[in-house]
């Protein structure tokens, strides 16, 4: 039972909102409807309780007629202490959270405490089903896992290529089956 991890596509930022409450832009809400063309069709949809995820899974759960579970231990790592950051601060400030994974980066969650919390959460999600589950999250915390999966070190390297993209697992191996795939 092979599993799959996504991570939403494209946002509307809304600066002077909580990132948490970002929702789908437009091109976002049409590469979330084309997940469903490309990944592995999931027996479950389990989702983020951030709204970009959320709106992610829906779309998807919605073509395959199954509902959407919940999880907040999905979500990105927390980066509240900072909330919105312009774009060249927040590579800036993600290059040192993968870099030093053992230190809270700007106030934020560190990396290998989001990385437990996924792992925790990913794992609790399958304890009562054998079969194939999409995991539907933040490429942050979707990198930490792809190291947990691969046993590599935690690094950038191992963050998605852009929004909207996923890798295959096997949950009973804990293995990685692919790497990152792009939702086009």
């Amino acid at each position: 039972m092979p599993c799959t991890f996504i991570t939403h596509p494209e946002v509307t930022i809304e600066p002077m909102a909580r990132v948490e409450d970002w929702g789908l832009s437009a091109a976002g809400r049409a590469r979330a409807a084309h997940a469903v063309e490309v990944v592995p069709r999931p027996a479950h949809v389990v989702s983020s309780a951030e709204r970009k995820a959320r709106e992610t899974a829906t779309v998807l759960a919605a073509a395959l007629g199954v509902e959407v579970v919940v999880d907040r231990e999905l979500g990105e790592m927390d980066r509240s202490a900072t909330g919105y950051l312009p774009p060249d601060e927040f590579d800036v400030t993600v290059d040192a959270f993968f870099a030093e994974p053992t230190s809270s980066i700007r106030g934020w969650e560190r990396a290998v405490d989001a990385q437990r919390r996924i792992e925790r959460a990913v794992r609790r999600q399958l304890t009562n089903t054998r079969d194939s589950v999409a995991f539907v999250s933040h490429g942050g915390v979707g990198g930490l896992l792809l190291a947990s999966l691969t046993g590599a070190p935690i690094s950038r390297g191992l963050d998605q290529p852009g929004l909207g993209s996923w890798f295959t697992f096997d949950p009973g191996t804990w293995r990685a089956l692919s790497g990152w795939q792009r939702l086009d």
